[in-house]
Formats: structure tokens, C-alpha cells, sequence
């Protein structure tokens, strides 16, 4: 009799292992009542795997922290930003809620700053009328027992949900002895950092298996005190080091400039330039880096931050105020200027994707060829400080 045909695209099962397929099924028998915890990393049902993204508004910085096409912020992981006071913190945690509501999820905004404004949240994008909640806390043990209620919640209700939780910021957050002191001196500082440390073993593993993407908000601090030697950082984070372990990314925001522009011929600031560096990455090559504009009355600037990066890695020409594109189909010039821009790949689909897909064949490094990106010589720069 004939066999059935093999279904056109489906891809064959790999054959375990005998010894590891023993292994995994012991291992999963033994420790049954915590669930499966031994299974193959390729596999589709691997349930710590990496499964969803979130986008954080920039493109560019999506690519800098997955190394992938089309991703961002992983789902069921957690991501550290930290920066220097008007860096754009915040706004960065805004598009991330603003992008998971555009995937029918919810945004939680814990706060500990009370510094939120309603209006600064609609212009970047976020509905705060329907699926999204505000939390005002000042504890920082207040803040994790939020975190984990809001885990137990989706659990219990609507455990395929999509959630992201920020939490703005770690830094302005209290303990409850500091709350109930006195404005003395209290000595060493670090109820935060073994409460944070305690909190976070407890998370991690609730988070790692839902649609829960968690974002700590930080800020960056001078380390008053210490001898600096060279290569070392200048800057660190409050709540001592479970943070900077537990976090999969860690991104550090800079300002670059102002934006200013004559509004009735009276020159104001409408923006600023952000630079974003990805210092730790579990997804991908870390220390890349994003740069993008930011404006007041909107956000961050996606197609603008893609224009500085296809000039940078010759993907359009420039000749005065002119770009130039070649389409890769008909082979036509496409020129427009800066304004245009916009809407060149608001308006063609097809240019967008091609433009998208050239940067992402300049930034997202094949680990199996390296050899492609053509090194000339390899440095080591001592002064560019590790962070730590």
C-alpha cells in the first residue's frame, strides 16, 4: 500500500538523543510538582524560550537589543533603562506601553516619581482611558508585591493576556523603614538593594513563563567616593547589583543636542537627540547602539532615525539637500528630499520594506559568518569603560 505523502513545508522531527531524551523525561518525573523543567532548547513547546517582542518605538534600538528582524523587548523577561535626568526614560517606557496596546494588550504604569502627565502619555500614543493602569506606590516593597499581584491576577483571569509592566522609577522609590525615619543621615543604604535582591528571585521565575514584559526604570548616578581608574565607569544605578543580574537587557539613554526650530520666529526647543546603548544583552552582540530624535509633541522620530542610519551605512546618497535610492525590483532612482522622506515610505510599502531589510543586513550580526562584516583589524579600546 502507499504511504501518504509528506505534507508540502513541514518541517521533519529531529531525533533526540537516547541518553538526553532519558534525561528530560527523569528529570521532568522528579521535580513534576514545579511543573516542566528539563526540556530541548530548540524545541517549539520549550516554555522559557523566547516567544513574543515588543517594540520600543525606534526600530534601529529594536534591532540593537534582539538581533533579529521586527522584535524589541523580550516577553517574560526582564529590561533595565537607565539614564541622566531628561534623557527620555520615561518616554521610551510610554512607546512600549503604546506598542503593547497596539497588540491588544494592557499597559501597567507603577509610579513612585508622581511626575506622570496624562497628555505627555496620549501624544506618544497611549490610550490611558481604556486598557491601561495608572499605580502610584512609594515603597519599593510596596512596588514588587504590585508586580507579583498583577502576575497572580493574570494567572487567574486572562493568563494568554499580553501585560507590560513599568515601573518609574527604582531609583525614586523608598523603602518603608526610610518612609518612617527621620531626615537624618541613615548611614549605608542598602535595605533597597537586599529587598530588591530578595523581591526579584521570587519574580523572575512567576514572569518567565507569561505574557508579562517587565521594564525597570532607573536612574544613573555619579559614584561619589570612588578612585576612578581608567577604563572604569563613572556612572552606576541605585538598588545595588540584582538589577543589573536579573535584567536579559540593560539599555543607558544620553542626550546628544537639542532640537530647536523658529516657531512665529521665536527659536525654541522642540526635541532632543537620544543616543541608546544596549551595555548588557542575554539576545544578542551587547554595546550596540541607537541613536534617534525625539519630539515633544509626538515621541520619537522612527523614519528620521532611519534616514541618519541608511546615510551612515551608504544605503541612500546625499548630494546637498537630495536623497537617492535605487529600487532594488525595477532598478528606478527614487530621490526625495528629507521631508519627503516620510512620505516615500509611508506611501510605498515595497521601498519601506526593501529600506528596512538593507538596514537590518548592515546591523544584526549572522553569528555562524562573521567573516562578512569585513574586519580590517581588531582594537581594544581601554577607555571606553565596561559597565558595571
Amino acid at each position: 500500500m502507499a504511504t501518504k505523502a509528506k505534507k508540502e513545508g513541514a518541517v521533519p522531527a529531529i531525533k533526540k538523543d537516547e541518553l538526553a531524551q532519558i534525561l528530560v523525561d527523569s528529570l521532568n518525573k522528579e521535580f513534576k510538582e514545579n511543573g516542566q523543567v528539563a526540556y530541548f532548547l530548540g524545541d517549539n513547546e520549550n516554555p522559557d524560550s523566547i516567544h513574543e517582542w515588543i517594540s520600543t518605538g525606534s526600530s534601529l534600538l529594536d534591532i540593537a537589543i534582539s538581533n533579529r528582524k521586527n522584535c524589541g523587548l523580550p516577553v517574560g523577561r526582564l529590561t533595565e533603562i537607565a539614564g541622566l535626568e531628561s534623557s527620555g526614560k520615561t518616554l521610551v517606557g510610554a512607546h512600549i506601553l503604546a506598542e503593547t496596546q497596539k497588540k491588544g494588550g494592557i499597559g501597567v504604569f507603577i509610579e513612585t516619581e508622581n511626575s506622570l502627565d496624562n497628555t505627555f502619555l496620549n501624544a506618544v500614543g497611549v490610550d490611558t482611558s481604556t486598557n491601561f493602569v495608572h499605580v502610584v506606590l512609594d515603597a519599593i516593597e510596596d512596588v514588587l508585591a504590585a508586580v507579583e499581584a498583577v502576575v497572580v491576577k493574570i494567572r487567574e483571569t486572562q493568563k494568554d493576556r499580553l501585560v507590560t509592566i513599568v515601573v518609574d522609577s527604582i531609583a525614586g522609590a523608598s523603602t518603608k523603614t526610610e518612609i518612617e525615619g527621620d531626615y537624618d543621615k541613615a548611614g549605608y543604604n542598602t535595605a533597597k538593594a537586599i529587598i530588591l535582591s530578595q523581591g526579584l528571585r521570587k519574580l523572575m521565575p512567576m514572569i518567565a513563563r507569561q505574557r508579562v514584559c517587565l521594564v525597570f526604570i532607573n536612574q544613573l548616578r555619579d559614584k561619589v567616593g570612588t578612585l576612578l581608574m581608567p577604563g572604569m565607569d563613572k556612572y552606576t544605578t541605585p538598588g545595588g547589583k540584582a538589577i543589573p543580574f536579573h535584567a536579559s537587557v540593560r539599555i543607558r539613554l544620553k542626550s546628544a543636542g537639542k532640537i530647536k526650530a523658529d516657531i512665529n520666529g521665536v527659536p525654541q526647543v522642540i526635541g532632543v537627540k537620544s543616543i541608546a546603548e544596549v551595555v548588557k544583552n542575554k539576545l544578542g552582540p551587547a554595546y550596540r547602539k541607537a541613536e534617534y530624535e525625539v519630539y515633544y509633541d509626538s515621541g520619537i522620530d522612527d523614519l528620521g532615525g532611519w534616514l541618519e542610519a541608511c546615510k551612515k551605512y551608504g544605503i541612500v546618497s546625499q548630494s546637498g539637500k537630495t536623497y537617492q535610492y535605487i529600487d532594488k525590483t525595477s532598478g528606478e532612482v527614487i530621490k526625495c528630499s528629507s521631508k519627503e522622506w516620510y512620505e516615500l515610505l509611508n506611501t510605498k510599502p515595497d521601498i519601506k520594506n526593501q529600506i528596512y531589510d538593507a538596514m537590518c543586513e548592515m546591523l544584526i550580526m549572522d553569528y555562524a559568518k562573521v567573516d562578512k562584516i569585513g574586519i580590517d583589524e581588531i582594537t581594544i579600546d581601554t577607555n571606553d569603560p565596561i559597565v558595571d
